[in-house]
């Protein structure tokens, strides 16, 4: 199969791209996020018009916050889009006269980097996002696992804490409570507020205040050596190594691959994650560890995984 389009829906922008069969984006065409869902499907099919307008296309592969069925079909359950059991296939199908893959996004991007970024070379991986909250994604002997109902690896709702933080999911002591940009962004509040001569640097890039502390200001005053930014990222990546940890006992997979905005700081999250990890890994002293690694691909992992699951159909 030649060229097909990868749609990566995000909270404010719909990004639709041509891909070639390596991983090459040729194209993309963007588009503001709709409020609504009949005008989240509206602009899909608008933005892969656009884009390809200039290329044969062969198939198009859907990225979408959410549980996508086991027939990659459906989008059972959107979070953040007013989809529930919402036939997306079928609408975009009818309207672009085109085949369609509807994947949930975290799946999208971990088949990416499996693909083309940091998993290439590896039979066995597990892919988690640390953006907004925790997202993943399972390969296994080559094959992208989703599950009998194809809602697999939603690794962010597994309860760490029992009777921990309220979740949006309606459970308490999910994992992204505790790993993820949110909960970077309350550990630097509550230490800002309970140590502010350790956070000089971190209030003086918001409004002086912790209420004004953003996930910008925290990466920015780490790097600077701000103490309270850096035991921030600290709290998260113990949170985020042993769960990895953790991981590792139910996939024993040869590589973890770390994504999503918070990975984008590089050593300063990924060296403390691999340590908790080291840590908490269950007989680590005599059995093989698994890597831990950076992703590779970015902000375009997704739209790149769920153009390369449309070429396999």
């Amino acid at each position: 199969m030649g060229l097909t389009i990868g749609v990566d829906i995000g909270g404010t922008k719909i990004a639709a791209g041509v891909v070639d069969e390596e991983g090459t984006i040729l194209e993309t065409y963007k588009v503001p996020t709709p409020p609504t869902a009949d005008g989240v499907t509206d602009a899909i099919c608008a933005a892969v018009s656009e884009v390809s307008s200039n290329h044969t296309i062969e198939a198009v592969g859907i990225g979408a916050a959410g549980y996508v069925d086991d027939k990659r079909a459906t989008v059972l359950f959107a979070p953040n889009i007013n989809w529930r059991h919402e036939p997306l296939k079928d609408k975009v199908e009818q309207r672009i006269g085109l085949p369609v893959v509807v994947e949930n996004d975290a799946n999208c991007a971990a088949w990416g980097e499996y693909r083309f970024g940091a998993g290439q070379g590896h039979e066995d991986v597990i892919c988690i996002t640390l953006g907004t909250g925790l997202g993943g994604g399972i390969i296994i002997g080559n094959k992208l696992r989703r599950g009998r109902f194809g809602v697999a690896a939603e690794f962010g709702h597994i309860r760490v804490v029992p009777d921990g933080l309220l979740c949006g999911c309606g459970s308490q002591g999910c994992w992204e409570q505790y790993a993820s940009g949110r909960a970077l962004v309350r550990y630097a509040k509550q230490r800002a507020a309970a140590t502010p001569e350790n956070a000089v640097a971190l209030l003086a890039l918001g409004d002086g205040t912790p209420e004004g502390i953003e996930g910008k200001h925290i990466s920015e005053a780490a790097r600077a050596g701000d103490l309270v930014a850096v035991d921030a990222f600290r709290e998260l990546a113990r949170w985020a190594g042993a769960g990895l940890a953790d991981l590792a006992s139910l996939f024993d997979p040869s590589a973890f691959i770390v994504g999503g905005g918070v990975s984008d700081e590089g050593d300063l999250v990924l060296d403390p994650i691999r340590k908790s990890f080291k840590r908490w890994l269950v007989g680590g002293a005599w059995r093989p560890h698994a890597q831990v690694l950076a992703a590779q691909l970015g902000g375009k992992a997704g739209l790149v995984g769920a153009a390369d699951l449309a070429r396999q159909g």
